[in-house]
């Protein structure tokens, strides 16, 4: 089975988390953790920190590590580290997906996430219950 690597972003402003919703692909519509593909040579961060500002516009920096998911999609195997980040600059403009929203920890169930980023919400509440 195909592997896929990729890297996303647990972006927090002001207690929310944003969500992007799919605007191309197999996964139309699905939310998700912004991110995408680690390029060979890439480091997960420097991927993050490439895929945000190809993505969103934006510019963060990928703090420390929330926690990485494994999945079996159809066609291929997905590992995906998912990081707490920050925006240091830029204007959050969809470039790529069809729908964004800022969610608090209670609401994270509110939207139809893809299966891999489903998984990621425990890992998220947990994570800001140490902090």
């Amino acid at each position: 089975m195909k592997r896929v690597e990729v890297a996303a972003a647990v972006i927090c402003r002001d207690g929310m988390i944003l969500a992007t919703q799919r605007g191309y692909g197999e996964f139309k519509d699905g939310w998700e953790f912004p991110g995408g593909k680690i390029r060979e040579g890439e480091t997960p961060r420097e991927a993050l920190i490439r895929e945000i500002r190809e993505e969103l516009d934006t510019v963060v920096e990928a703090g420390e590590l929330i926690g990485t998911v494994e999945d079996d999609y159809p066609s291929f195997h997905l590992t995906m580290h998912c990081f707490r980040c920050t925006a240091v600059s830029g204007s959050f403009t969809l470039l790529e997906h069809e729908a964004a929203r800022w969610l608090s920890p209670d609401e994270l169930d509110s939207v139809e996430w893809l299966p891999a980023d489903l998984k990621v919400i425990p890992l998220i509440r947990s994570f800001l219950n140490r902090k």
